[in-house]
């Protein structure tokens, strides 16, 4: 998939540059002159112990937090402070490391609202359900059935999310951030209380995502064995502060990730 708008970016090339980043809360610094880049097309994992500054750089990424230094560029476009839906419009989407779903409404509808800003027609059409907006509606649905297809939710798709199981809400959370049709997607823990079974279903999912759809990924997971198979690129965060870089492999043998996060002898 590819958003509207941007110059065309080959796969392998860089997508998005971090660039000696920085962010503080008062005097709590949860990121210090970080810089990291994500190439098209691949798996890339920031871990770190508890504390380490990894939701703050998705947050960062995605307009949320505007750090007080550092740069990033998306796309080719340089930005020191964006707003989260102009991440969106341009082809940002993220998941979140608490479900953050309408529990009330169908999986179905949850989904379709990942297409909002996918669409065009007027509010006068939209409210009459009627002419543009509702040749524009099936449009979008038949969009949103290819997802739950995807995703292989098929059964659950009328039923209310806050009814359904922490695994499958969190499919259709990813369900919802595909509707977006992203060029990144940032997934914040996307394993997180999952059963063995619930993340390898996840696990497959994630890669059928970044294989079938040929979207980026960024993902935020404490799972070591989740990260080591499906990353193709790992960076390292402790107290906010970048302290490894590199293959599942390099990283897994540096002794500074060994000492702060692993926790066992070298």
């Amino acid at each position: 998939m590819r958003a509207a708008g941007g110059p065309d970016v080959s796969v392998g090339d860089v997508l998005l540059s971090v660039e000696d980043v920085s962010l503080s809360f008062g005097g709590v610094r949860a990121v210090s002159g970080v810089s990291f880049d994500i190439r098209k097309g691949e798996i890339r994992a920031i871990i770190g112990p508890n504390g380490a500054g990894k939701t703050s750089m998705l947050n960062v990424i995605n307009g949320f937090y505007h750090p007080q230094k550092g740069r990033i560029t998306f796309k080719g476009e340089t930005r020191s402070r964006m707003r989260p839906h102009d991440a969106a419009y341009g082809g940002i989407a993220r998941t979140f490391q608490n479900v953050a779903l309408f529990r009330g409404m169908t999986a179905l509808d949850n989904i379709m609202a990942g297409r909002t800003l996918k669409m065009h027609a007027n509010f006068f059409w939209q409210l009459l359900r009627y002419g543009p907006a509702l040749r524009e509606e099936v449009e979008h649905r038949k969009r949103v059935e290819e997802i739950i297809d995807f995703l292989k939710i098929q059964e659950i798709r009328r039923v209310p999310v806050g009814r359904l199981p922490y695994g499958l809400q969190k499919r259709v959370e990813l369900g919802r951030a595909l509707a977006m049709e992203p060029e990144l997607l940032l997934l914040d823990e996307p394993m997180a209380g999952m059963n063995l079974e619930e993340k390898e279903d996840m696990s497959r999912f994630v890669l059928d995502v970044n294989d079938h759809y040929g979207t980026t990924i960024a993902l935020i997971e404490h799972d070591m064995g989740v990260v080591m198979d499906l990353s193709d690129r790992v960076v390292v965060l402790d107290h906010g502060i970048k302290i490894a870089d590199g293959t599942p492999d390099e990283v897994k043998r540096n002794q500074a990730v060994i000492d702060a996060y692993l926790g066992v002898a070298h």
